[in-house]
């Protein structure tokens, strides 16, 4: 699923070709009958075309195109969803689940493989999700609230990282890497990770995310950006699927677990249970 550096990279590929564009058609597939929440999707289109789109904001994993009217169009991309703009139309592919016309001539595609992407038409952020955490790049994501949230949670560390009330956008790529940076084991209970160790995860949260933005994502199966285009961040991972290979630190074997149904990689060396 494209987390927080993948849904960043698309929202600034796409701002400049879409920022002041009227949107002038907009299509669902009937092969997408989940993809429009909370009304039908005819009335969902209906109510997009001749819509101003003023900007684009990011919120946790979900991409929010902020319209005139006081409306909001909200894309969450799931597992296998793209968001391109395209100049000469949509390509040609059976997993084209909706296209949207702008008033220039161009055209936003999005293309679901698996058919769990969603697109909500809303005027309250709180019809989509009322309780996402802090962004882990912007200054309310305080290390003293953090410490003191993992005081209060026994989960593993790795659950806690997962959970998007607690920190928006970030998944199982960027809690591997970041917990992996901090040297703490991503079975370890939150509550039992000290003060220091804390400190050490915030930071590393906001480096790793720092630096797959750089590379403008990690593209190890279906992310592509704004424009097709593929991530480089997967050739820069330390753990996260490389289980088996050595350790770039130590040259320990990196393993695999199973934690909240995720596959987890850690180094047992690097990122000891205590």
């Amino acid at each position: 699923m494209p987390e927080l550096p993948e849904v960043e990279t698309i929202r600034r590929d796409l701002l400049p070709s879409v920022q002041g564009r009227r949107i002038t058609a907009a299509w669902v597939s009937e092969q997408a009958p989940h993809l429009v929440q909370l009304f039908p999707p005819e009335e969902f289109c209906r109510q997009l075309q001749g819509r101003l789109i003023k900007d684009i904001s990011r919120r946790g994993k979900y991409l929010v195109f902020n319209l005139d009217a006081g409306l909001m169009w909200v894309v969450h991309l799931r597992m296998t969803g793209r968001l391109q703009h395209h100049d000469d139309g949509c390509p040609d592919t059976p997993y084209l689940r909706a296209s949207f016309g702008l008033d220039d001539g161009t055209r936003l595609c999005f293309i679901d493989l698996r058919k769990f992407g969603m697109m909500w038409l809303v005027d309250d952020w709180a019809l989509v999700h009322s309780r996402l955490g802090p962004e882990p790049l912007e200054a309310e994501f305080e290390l003293a609230a953090f410490q003191s949230l993992l005081k209060r949670r026994s989960a593993p560390i790795k659950s806690v990282l997962l959970d998007q009330t607690v920190l928006a956008g970030v998944g199982n790529i960027y809690a591997d890497e970041a917990l992996f940076a901090a040297g703490i084991r991503p079975t370890r209970a939150a509550n039992g990770i000290s003060k220091v160790a804390a400190a050490r995860l915030h930071a590393a949260i906001r480096d790793v995310l720092r630096t797959a933005l750089g590379d403008r994502g990690s593209s190890f199966r279906d992310y592509v950006d704004g424009r097709g285009r593929e991530g480089g961040h997967q050739l820069n991972v330390k753990v996260f699927r490389r289980t088996g290979q050595p350790c770039y630190v130590c040259g320990t074997e990196v393993r695999r677990v199973k934690v909240a149904g995720r596959s987890t990689h850690f180094c047992p060396r690097c990122q000891p249970t205590r």
